[in-house]
């Protein structure tokens, strides 16, 4: 249940991309609320072009799903806004609507992202590829700058946590496009924890490995159909280059997120901390 005296109580958070059952943003947006935070999730909200299918998107209904869900199990606040992460008025009007409705915004979290177009670099479109850099990248930039400046006129400081990936720090074939997109989000991080610190404003990425989600179904499948085998013969291939042993969870991510925007990790910036079980450890 909602914690009026968790890490987060008093604090409003807008988390993108978190329209989808299963999902990272769900998770996230379940844990922000049980530590006491007043949760905002957006998506799409409806299809967009050949390469955002209704499958593949978080649609207005699921995404009131979602937050029903959330609200029945914490108890907590939880506003839903259709957002377009590509689109700067977009982006504009969600952090003003935000603050309207709430009050005031004290964190966000970059979670929108495609990894289902899954090709050969020499096979891939430009189209593709720049939808996948349009969401990855470009959607994280405009948060960032729309709400450092919300940060800075609250003169409180801020939180942002970016949803990188393990394929921000080793590459993964069939995704030069994400991978090229979580690479250039570390380099987004870390500038904008230079530039931002002197306003107290943290900047830090979340960088898990495989993550079961309705996106990660999609990529075992296409990774079973390149090993030849079903999805159960690449998890148990994954979970052998894991020290771990198990593949992650999305409460794995989520706390680290809580971690994150807490006052736990206030000294905290420009860090992209590896959430893989020990896969990664760079």
């Amino acid at each position: 249940m909602a914690n009026s005296n968790g890490r987060l109580a008093g604090k409003v958070a807008v988390i993108t991309g978190a329209g989808r059952k299963k999902g990272l943003g769900e998770a996230i947006a379940t844990r922000f609320s049980e530590e006491g935070a007043t949760v905002v999730i957006t998506d799409i909200g409806k299809p967009s072009g050949d390469h955002l299918p209704a499958g593949n998107i978080g649609t207005s209904e699921e995404m009131e799903e979602v937050a029903d869900g959330v609200r029945s199990s914490t108890g907590g606040t939880i506003h839903t806004m259709v957002c377009d992460v590509r689109s700067e008025d977009d982006v504009i009007r969600t952090i003003a609507d935000t603050v309207k409705t709430c009050g005031r915004l004290d964190i966000v979290v970059n979670n929108a992202g495609i990894g289902y177009i899954m090709k050969p670099l020499m096979e891939l479109s430009i189209d593709e590829w720049d939808v996948v850099l349009d969401v990855n990248l470009r959607g994280p930039f405009l948060f960032t700058k729309h709400a450092a400046a919300q940060f800075v006129r609250q003169g409180e400081g801020g939180r942002i946590i970016n949803i990188a990936s393990q394929a921000a720090k080793s590459p993964a074939p069939l995704l030069i496009h994400y991978t090229s997109s979580k690479h250039g989000m570390i380099g987004l991080t870390r500038t904008a924890a230079v530039e931002l610190g002197e306003h107290g404003i943290t900047s830090n990425a979340v960088c898990p490995n495989h993550v079961t989600t309705g996106l990660g179904a999609v990529q075992n499948a296409r990774r079973g159909e390149v090993l030849g085998t079903d999805t159960e013969g690449v998890l148990d291939f994954r979970k052998t280059k894991i020290p771990l042993g198990r593949v992650g969870l999305p409460s794995d991510t989520a706390n680290a997120c809580v971690f994150f925007a807490s006052d736990d990790a206030s000294y905290i910036t420009g860090e992209s901390i590896n959430v893989t079980g020990g896969e990664e450890m760079h």
